[in-house]
C-alpha cells in the first residue's frame, strides 16, 4: 500500500516478523536492484518480510518507481512518501512505524544506494538467537577514504561523549529486536537529526541487552554520486555532539 507519512497509518500495513526500515532519496537509477537483491535474500532464508521504503523527497524519478515496484509486490513491499527530512529523521519515522505494530518482531535497517551486502546478512539473521542487537562492523571500505574517515572520527568523538565503545555507531546495517528498540526510542527526541547514533547510543547503555557483530565489507554506491560535502558533514557533527551531550544528561 502506498501509504503517507504518519507513522500510525504506516504501522497498520506492517504485518511481518522482519521489517526492513529503508530511507531513500535520489536513487531512480539503482533501488529496483537493491530491492530485487534484497528480496531475494530473503525469499531464500524463507522469511516473514517487508520493506518498508521510506522515499524522503525524492527530485528523480525514484517514486515512480517505488510506485511500479509496490504495485508488482504488494505483499512484501510498504512505500511511503515523505517531505524531505533527512536520513536520520527518515530513519525514525520508519523506527516508530515498526514499534507501533505489534507483529513486527524485528527490525532491520540498511541504507538504499547498494552499499549494505545482503550475503551477510544469514549470519545477522543468525545471531538473533543470541543477541538483541545484531550490528555490522566495517572492517573493509570501498566507499573512499574520506567516508572512511568521517566514521572513525565520529566514532572516536561519539564515543567520548557517551563514555562507551560505539564501535562503528553510524552504520547503516543493524538488526534490532522491537522490544529494544521501543524502550530506546523513548529515550530519544524526535528532533534529533542523526538517529543511527543516538539510538546506539541509548541502546548501549541498557545493560540487560545482549550484543553480536558481525564483520562486513562496506561496498561503494551501486549508483549514484559518492560525493561529500565536508563542511556540511563538519556542522552536523558539532550539532550531533551537542545533541549527544544533552542525551547523556537526559539518561542519567
Amino acid at each position: 500500500m502506498y501509504v503517507s507519512y504518519y507513522p500510525r497509518e504506516v504501522s497498520e500495513s506492517l504485518i511481518a516478523s522482519l521489517v526492513v526500515v529503508m530511507p531513500i532519496y535520489n536513487e531512480e537509477e539503482m533501488i529496483a536492484s537493491v530491492v530485487s537483491e534484497w528480496r531475494s535474500c530473503f525469499e531464500a532464508l524463507g522469511l516473514s518480510y517487508q520493506l518498508l521504503l521510506l522515499n524522503d523527497g525524492s527530485k528523480d524519478g525514484t517514486g515512480d518507481v517505488l510506485k511500479r515496484l509496490e504495485k508488482e509486490d504488494a505483499a512484501h513491499l510498504v512505500v511511503v512518501d515523505k517531505p524531505n527530512s533527512g536520513h536520520g529523521r527518515s530513519c525514525r519515522l520508519g523506527y516508530d512505524a515498526c514499534v507501533a505494530a505489534e507483529k513486527v518482531e524485528w527490525i532491520l535497517q540498511i541504507d538504499s544506494d547498494g552499499q549494505c551486502d545482503p550475503v551477510y546478512f544469514k549470519e545477522f539473521w543468525e545471531k538473533r538467537e543470541e543477541a538483541d542487537c545484531v550490528f555490522g562492523q566495517r572492517i573493509h571500505r570501498d566507499d573512499g577514504f574520506a567516508r572512511a574517515v568521517t566514521s572513525k572520527i565520529c566514532k572516536l568523538l561519539s564515543s567520548l561523549v557517551m563514555g562507551r565503545d560505539l564501535v562503528d555507531p553510524n552504520v547503516p546495517y543493524r538488526l534490532m529486536r522491537r522490544e529494544a528498540l521501543k524502550e530506546a526510542l523513548l529515550k530519544i527526541p524526535a528532533s534529533f537529526d542523526i538517529h543511527n547514533v543516538a539510538v546506539l547510543s541509548v541502546l548501549k547503555r541498557n545493560p540487560a541487552l545482549r550484543w553480536a557483530y558481525v564483520p562486513i565489507r562496506f561496498r561503494d554506491r551501486q549508483g549514484g554520486s559518492n560525493s561529500i560535502d565536508l563542511l556540511n558533514v563538519m556542522h552536523m557533527g558539532f550539532s550531533m555532539l551537542f545533541d549527544l551531550r544533552k542525551l547523556k544528561k537526559s539518561l542519567k
